[in-house]
């Protein structure tokens, strides 16, 4: 049975800060974010934006009432959750309309967890023929202030709805997977910025692609020339393509010469919003899929998948035949080319704004042009509208 991604969806707030600006304001040469991190835009979150609303969102954008109707599962999957008890995405349940015959879910294992939701709903779906899973990866990456990780911020959610037949992406059964309990990134209870090791995080990050990637072709007996493209979850895109460099060591040259070629679509929708956690991975596909002109139907895609903490995983899906007219080519870029560039100044202003351990606040959502919003909070419950 062919199970995979039938839809795909994307969605980041309007506000983006440039990193050119940031890195003047940070007395830094601006090329040490551009070129050494690989970034030229930081998607902004509003206080009237979090992982529920944006995860509602960027499902909205694909799914139609017999999607609704079908769906019997919804994996939320985020490393930025709002509550310790309360599913995100028994949120989205009400929000979009769901009927109330449906399992809510919420998982984490920092930015993994979206992958792993996958390969649950394929499971899934291999039991129920006829039922369709909601998986969505939302987050949002925050550091702080004038810290070495404020470059590597940004934020949003990829919707993902996962069928037989899919329309989209057939996912093999050649998963690999290495686990490690590391500290090289990790967030405390009551910390609202994460932690991290920098260095050591890219190391054990490299090092677990060694590990699945080695692995994987020993499984499977595919070397580096059966993939047409290789997505990676993208921190920052500069970290991914260290990883595409390991993967092509001793390709042949026309191989490699492909393969990095791709990877620079991979790599564009995300060298322009920033880290996205547990959605990274599936922006890079989305994005390979929308700006690549030469896929055709039976082309392996390659996706490593990486949570820190640590988890790492390799697997890989075929294009399906008619993929393309799932795929509107400009339509995200046109989307942030038309998003709003902030100073420092209003930049850190917002990112001071959210809310953080209130009983009740409520906020202004006029200024957000988004269709679901966050509205604030009253006696510590979570108030989401649709505008």
């Amino acid at each position: 049975m062919n199970i995979g991604i039938d839809k795909i969806g994307f969605f980041t707030p309007h506000l983006y800060l440039d990193m050119k600006d940031l890195a003047q304001a940070r007395n830094e040469d601006p090329n040490k974010y551009l070129i050494g991190i690989g970034q030229s835009k930081m998607a902004v979150i509003p206080p009237t934006q979090d992982v529920i609303s944006m995860a509602a969102n960027a499902a909205d954008q694909i799914l139609t009432a017999e999607d609704k109707e079908k769906i019997d599962m919804i994996l939320f999957a985020t490393e930025s959750g709002v509550d310790n008890s309360k599913s995100g995405a028994v949120y989205l349940q009400r929000l979009l309309g769901f009927k109330n015959q449906v399992r809510v879910v919420e998982m984490k294992q920092a930015c993994y967890a979206a992958t792993a939701a996958i390969h649950f709903a394929h499971g899934h779906i291999a039991m129920n023929p006829d039922s369709k899973v909601l998986v969505i990866g939302a987050d949002n990456a925050r550091y702080g202030l004038k810290t070495k990780g404020e470059v590597t911020q940004g934020g949003g959610a990829a919707a993902m709805l996962i069928s037989r037949n899919p329309r989209i992406l057939s996912i093999q059964d050649d998963a690999t997977f290495w686990a490690e309990d590391v500290m090289d990134f990790w967030r405390p209870l009551g910390h609202d910025e994460a932690l991290v090791d920098g260095k050591y995080s890219t190391n054990v990050y490299l090092d677990f692609f060694k590990h699945v990637f080695d692995e994987y072709q020993a499984k499977t007996g595919f070397d580096i020339s059966k993939f047409d493209a290789l997505c990676f979850h993208l921190p920052y895109t500069k970290e991914g393509y260290k990883a595409l460099k390991i993967a092509i060591e001793g390709a042949d040259p026309t191989v490699a010469a492909n393969l990095t070629r791709e990877f620079e679509n991979v790599r564009k929708y995300s060298n322009q919003i920033g880290n996205l956690y547990t959605g990274s991975l599936y922006l890079g596909f989305l994005s390979l899929l929308e700006n690549a002109n030469d896929l055709k139907a039976g082309m392996r895609i390659g996706l490593y998948s990486y949570g820190s903490g640590a988890q790492g995983e390799f697997y890989s899906g075929l294009l399906r035949p008619g993929f393309e007219k799932q795929i509107k080519h400009q339509a995200f870029q046109n989307v942030l080319d038309a998003r709003q560039r902030l100073t420092v100044e209003e930049y850190e202003k917002v990112y001071n704004s959210r809310i953080k351990d209130e009983k009740t606040r409520m906020l202004d959502i006029e200024s957000d042009p988004a269709k679901y919003v966050f509205a604030g909070v009253k006696d510590y419950q979570r108030q989401y509208l649709r505008k």
